[in-house]
């Protein structure tokens, strides 16, 4: 039985706070003429597609929102990519994981390239047989389109046989969208309220705690 794990990168594998929120208040400021001197504010665009951050944290309408996330990807494809943290523990759990014959993927709601250039960064990419995120024209950018399409290409699988992991309730609500289930973590940007609002199978506080809530669901 062929058994595929789905990261979130964001607040799953990384920590990118730094590079995020610095973009964002470069786009705020550029489109908008909205100052941002405290980036612990903008924590909440961690996670979510782009447009729809903007859209629910400035209340920008959707042509405006668009235009901050081309605003933003100026910043973030030459600079923001790299102001990012990789949490000590992952490159472990990845071997581990892949030791034991589970199939790891991403489905991230960055761009696919960026997903790569940061994996590569940080030397995760040869754990992962696929590397699947959004497409820069936005035809793929929810989570749950995202996983549609990393489900079709690796030629539909089982889905009984497919887990998400990720740290926002995006992340648990489009696997359940796309019939997976989904382990919520702790330790990155969303809360065990709204995790389990969203109906989390499963919490990992830790990355320690990763390996046994997903050997739980292969028993």
């Amino acid at each position: 039985m062929k058994r595929y794990l789905f990261f979130d990168l964001d607040g799953t594998l990384t920590d990118p706070k730094e590079g995020i929120t610095k973009s964002v208040a470069y786009a705020l400021d550029k489109v908008c003429g909205i100052q941002t001197p405290d980036l612990d504010a903008l924590t909440p665009y961690i996670g979510p597609p782009l447009v729809e951050g903007f859209m629910e944290n400035h209340h920008l309408d959707a042509g405006t929102a668009a235009r901050c996330r081309d605003a933003y990807r100026e910043r973030f494809r030459t600079i923001g990519l790299f102001e990012n943290r990789l949490f000590p523990e992952i490159p472990a759990l990845l071997r581990a994981l892949t030791d034991q014959g589970y199939i790891l993927c991403t489905a991230t709601s960055k761009p696919e390239d960026f997903a790569t250039r940061i994996l590569d960064h940080f030397g995760l990419s040869k754990f992962f047989s696929l590397i699947s995120g959004a497409t820069m024209d936005g035809q793929i950018s929810t989570k749950v389109q995202v996983i549609e399409h990393t489900l079709a290409r690796l030629g539909q699988p089982d889905r009984a046989h497919a887990i998400m992991i990720g740290d926002r309730r995006h992340d648990i609500q489009g696997a359940h969208a796309a019939g997976l289930r989904a382990i919520g973590v702790l330790y990155g940007y969303g809360s065990l309220a709204e995790l389990q609002a969203a109906g989390a199978d499963a919490i990992a506080p830790e990355i320690t705690d990763l390996p046994r809530a997903i050997s739980h669901f292969f028993q």
